[in-house]
């Protein structure tokens, strides 16, 4: 289960690069209930997405050259360095070497071998995320490449990442943990293949919510759209797929009950 108590290879944070980050904070607000905090003066139009003044996801404008709007999943690292190193060498492109973020960490930008980008995390004053797998916060990640055994043997030699496959409608489903602890309770997220040559590579935050029905008609209700209508997946729950209006892919999940 994804929580706030991190290990390496954890996701620990996520942010949004967005054109226009005042709309695209008023579009989660409404849809999420989110509060946007701005980082500060200095920060450069960046600032966090909280819920009860917890922070649960973060904002800022595009910075690198020709990117589009989407959702960046961090992981946590006890070395941004020594990890940027070891993606050169198992394959991986460096879009942005490890820089420090203030006092807050220190961050490196990353493309996967299977071209899916993400980025790493070294805590400094913020560790991450505050708060996860509660209504309305992140619940999984999921890697959608061409080619789900490969790209995750990348990301072994980074994380030393474990992960069991299951049997899904249409596909081999590949769920992911963390090194430490029970196999299960240490899964965050999924790795699936791209079902079609139209789908890029990349990395979905799923966010988990109470009603996957009335989140997809708000989405669109405030400038969204939906890739994937409401559907129930068993054992797994209900889920999304959607945008928000400046192109950004995120899903959401009703989680089925347990037991």
């Amino acid at each position: 289960m994804l929580g706030t108590q991190f290990t390496k290879g954890s996701p620990n944070w996520l942010d949004l690069g967005s054109p226009d980050t005042e709309a695209a904070a008023a579009f989660y607000g409404a849809v999420f209930g989110w509060e946007f905090r701005s980082a500060g003066p200095g920060a450069g139009g960046y600032g966090f997405f909280q819920q009860d003044g917890r922070t649960v996801a973060a904002l800022g404008p595009l910075t690198e050259e020709g990117a589009r709007s989407a959702w960046t999943v961090y992981f946590r690292t006890p070395d941004a360095d020594a990890t940027v190193k070891a993606a050169e060498a198992a394959g991986g492109t460096v879009r942005l070497p490890a820089f420090d973020v203030m006092d807050a960490g220190r961050m490196a930008a990353l493309t996967d071998p299977g071209g899916a980008q993400f980025s790493v995390w070294q805590p400094g004053t913020i560790e991450g995320l505050q708060r996860t797998s509660s209504t309305n916060t992140l619940v999984w990640a999921e890697l959608h490449v061409a080619d789900p055994e490969a790209v995750l043997g990348f990301y072994r030699a980074l994380f030393d990442w474990r992960w069991a496959e299951m049997e899904a409608p249409g596909m081999t489903y590949r769920v992911v943990s963390t090194a430490e602890g029970d196999q299960e309770d240490a899964s965050f997220g999924g790795a699936a293949e791209l079902q079609d040559a139209s789908e890029t590579p990349r990395w979905i935050p799923y966010f988990e919510v109470e009603d996957p029905d009335a989140i997809t008609m708000s989405t669109q209700g405030n400038g969204g759209s939906v890739l994937m209508p409401p559907a129930d997946i068993p054992d797994v729950g209900r889920i999304a797929w959607l945008t928000d209006p400046f192109g950004a892919t995120f899903a959401v999940l009703k989680p089925a009950p347990m037991g």
